[in-house]
């Protein structure tokens, strides 16, 4: 790797970094037959994702960004250890193979894990080839997955120490209005109110179980000739923190806000799904949980999206090629506030 220059447009590796990728696998005694190659994956926004195959196998690799790198983001050996101890429940997961955590090796930690082969359902143009039958019946699998995700014990497969446990929405509140002050553009009226509102009606920890942090439709591979979830991705923000947030970020990711944070007409914004209150309502019903406070849950993961996008909105003002990501994700934030202030409302009347 010493000497070779970063992929400039991180569509294909350098040829240093494939070549002692493929030595650490072949040392690890993973069979590669034949010569390595290695061909970007689209998505993922946060860690680069590659497919790897030789003239038999196939995997694939993960690892940070060459640049722009986030403090405590980016964690792949976290994922690694995530997907590591899940393999085998009832939760689908590519299953791990290989995890290096020193950087000497490649220049960053990486992993190695399958390649699932299946249908990846990210954008409306997808849901089109669909029939109106599959697209609720992967609507249902989705829920039903969440709903097995939550009911998995942590210690049983590994996770009791995933992260700290209790008091999981105080800390999230406090983490994510501590982001907003670094990444606002000035002060604003709305968000301070909203802030104020969540702040007042945050509910306690409904319980304590496994969460995804980012579960939707382009976030798991469904089976190519079915509506059956193979894997469920990018397990980045997963916690030991409350199930009933964990599906409000869900249920909330169902709005218009989203296409413009992803610059898409994303999958999971089309009407063409149920509507996230059918949504909550059927994960209420196959996970026996009472939907307590719901208003207020909604409140909060609007007012969390609307941070995560000021702070895009942020890092892309930074480049000059990204202005017009950075008016394009801008819009989303006062629709998310407004949102959030609506749900309030709601809370403040039940």
């Amino acid at each position: 790797m010493e000497g070779e220059s970063p992929v400039p447009d991180h569509n294909a590796l350098a040829a240093g970094e494939i070549a002692a990728l493929e030595g650490f696998m072949r040392a690890h005694h993973i069979h590669v037959n034949g010569r390595l190659v290695a061909e970007m994956i689209s998505g993922g926004k946060s860690n680069l994702t590659f497919l790897l195959s030789d003239d038999v196998h196939r995997w694939t690799y993960r690892r940070p960004p060459y640049s722009g790198l986030t403090p405590s983001a980016h964690d792949v050996g976290r994922e690694f250890h995530i997907t590591n101890c899940l393999h085998g429940s009832r939760v689908p997961v590519a299953r791990p193979v290989l995890r290096c955590d020193d950087p000497a090796i490649l220049g960053t930690p990486f992993i190695v894990t399958e390649f699932v082969d299946g249908r990846v359902i990210r954008t409306q143009e997808n849901l089109s080839e669909m029939s109106d039958a599959e697209v609720q019946d992967c609507t249902m699998e989705l829920i039903r997955v969440l709903v097995d995700l939550h009911q998995i014990d942590p210690a049983s497969v590994g996770l009791g120490d995933l992260s700290r446990r209790g008091d999981y929405m105080r800390r999230q509140f406090d983490r994510w209005a501590g982001q907003w002050d670094l990444v606002k553009n000035d002060d604003s009226p709305a968000i301070d109110a909203l802030r104020r509102a969540v702040a007042d009606a945050l509910p306690k920890d409904s319980a304590s179980t496994i969460t995804h942090g980012d579960y939707r439709i382009d976030n798991v591979i469904f089976a190519s000739d079915g509506t059956s979830i193979l894997a469920v991705l990018d397990w980045e923000l997963a916690a030991l923190g409350d199930p009933l947030a964990d599906l409000a970020m869900m249920c909330m990711y169902r709005g218009h806000p989203l296409d413009l944070i992803l610059g898409e007409q994303a999958a999971w914004t089309s009407a063409r799904l149920l509507p996230a209150e059918q949504m909550a309502e059927q994960y209420s019903m196959l996970s026996g949980r009472q939907l307590d406070h719901w208003p207020a849950y909604l409140a909060f993961a609007n007012f969390k999206l609307a941070v995560v996008a000021q702070g895009i909105v942020h890092r892309a003002r930074l480049d000059p090629g990204r202005t017009r990501e950075a008016a394009r994700v801008q819009q989303a934030v006062p629709v998310l506030i407004e949102q959030g202030l609506r749900c309030i409302a709601l809370a403040t009347e039940a």
